[in-house]
């Protein structure tokens, strides 16, 4: 979608460069002069247009079964007009199946990260309940044996350090063939670093002994899991915002940061790192947490999807992007750590944070230090109230003995 693009784009434009897609994804552009045609159909709207092209070019010219891929379906979402209409046209193209058999050679598939709710905005429209989720999980050890061939003369054992490699990125494609990468680099440049020479050398064949101990050939091409830790701590996790080259990390983090519900999307983040379950249930903050790519759904609870984003995405890094959302973020982590009442908000701070909680869905320990605070607060204020009126019963009564004395003095 991003070849049509986003920007100052009218929908005539719009819909005619998906014709224009379709044209050349289907080696049609020989068999159609869609100047005229399009200029035939000047009347009908852009939409109508890209309906009759479906019908009435695609699959008359197309005999196979017909598959459209519509990738960076989220680009959209720069559009400045409504694109409701376009799903509803996926949608219609569904439901003429039932009319016209040669619909049911057509299927299309929608890639992208985004939620159907991010796509429509009509809630009387349900486009996507006739489609089929595709669920991505990372790759296996048996489904990245082709990337064995690159470390070939590198490493003593491809398959291994391709394992040690799935233990850090659990099969994400980018990280995987990143780390592929880098150790390539790392055996071929010559630049070693020191751990690795001092096992090399530890290990260093004797060229004048008259036997040769083949046990210790295989040793000095083999990559162990510490040197694979060091390459990935230095060229991928130490200073990441500096190394994140292609960008990959860096929109992770942006996804987080981003959204609006990213302070419950950060709390919900920050229950999985320390160990909790969380349980699956398709709130808005899990939905995006799962669309980020940070986590992944296993066995119905989340789970971070790999070590590398764990080790980047950490505790600390949420703790440090909580203090800069959460308005009671310090108070919080005192209060946490001793119970100390004198922790707790009161008054003007105590009103901001309930404010700023009111549209977020917090986890039960902010719930329970705003709770604390707020019963904390009004015992405070009733305590204040009945030490006013105690200070004003007592000088009604002193007032009282005055006028009584006075009374009695005037008597005399």
């Amino acid at each position: 979608m991003t070849r049509i693009g986003s920007q100052n784009i009218t929908p005539t434009q719009w819909y005619k460069g998906i014709v224009v897609e379709l044209l050349r994804g289907f080696n049609l552009f020989n068999k159609v002069d869609l100047k005229t045609w399009w200029q035939e159909k000047e009347d009908l709207s852009p939409l109508q247009c890209l309906s009759q092209f479906i019908e009435d070019i695609l699959l008359v010219q197309v005999k196979e079964r017909i598959f459209i891929f519509v990738d960076e379906i989220d680009s959209i979402l720069g559009l400045n007009f409504p694109t409701e209409d376009f799903f509803a046209l996926i949608r219609s193209c569904y439901n003429q199946r039932a009319e016209t058999p040669a619909y049911n050679r057509l299927t299309w598939a929608l890639f992208g990260v985004a939620t159907p709710t991010d796509l429509i905005g009509d809630f009387q429209r349900t486009p996507f309940n006739i489609g089929k989720s595709i669920n991505l999980s990372g790759f296996k050890l048996a489904e990245i044996q082709p990337l064995a061939a690159g470390l070939e003369e590198k490493v003593d054992n491809p398959l291994a350090v391709l394992k040690e490699i799935l233990a850090w990125t659990n099969g994400q494609p980018f990280l995987t063939q990143k780390l592929c990468q880098i150790v390539i680099q790392q055996r071929s440049s010559g630049n070693k670093s020191s751990n690795e020479e001092a096992v090399e050398d530890r290990y260093k064949l004797d060229t004048h002994l008259p036997i040769v101990n083949y046990h210790l050939i295989g040793f000095y091409y083999q990559f162990s899991p510490f040197l694979l830790e060091k390459l990935v701590r230095s060229h991928i996790i130490e200073n990441w915002e500096a190394q994140d080259e292609p960008e990959h990390l860096q929109t992770v983090r942006d996804r987080l940061l981003r959204n609006e519900p990213r302070a419950g999307m950060l709390l919900k983040y920050q229950q999985i790192l320390q160990g909790s379950q969380v349980v699956t249930d398709g709130s808005t903050e899990q939905i995006e947490l799962l669309l980020s790519g940070l986590v992944i759904d296993q066995g119905g609870q989340l789970q971070v999807k790999n070590r590398i984003y764990q080790e980047v995405f950490s505790l600390v890094w949420v703790e440090k992007q909580l203090t800069k959302l959460r308005p009671y973020s310090q108070a919080l982590q005192e209060w946490v750590a001793n119970h100390d009442s004198v922790k707790l908000l009161r008054g003007k701070a105590l009103n901001q944070a309930q404010k700023w909680a009111e549209d977020k869905s917090l986890i039960d320990v902010d719930y329970q230090f705003l709770l604390k605070s707020q019963q904390c607060d009004r015992a405070e204020v009733e305590t204040k109230l009945k030490s006013v009126i105690w200070r004003q019963k007592l000088l009604m009564v002193v007032i009282s003995l005055i006028l009584l004395v006075l009374g009695v003095f005037f008597a005399n």
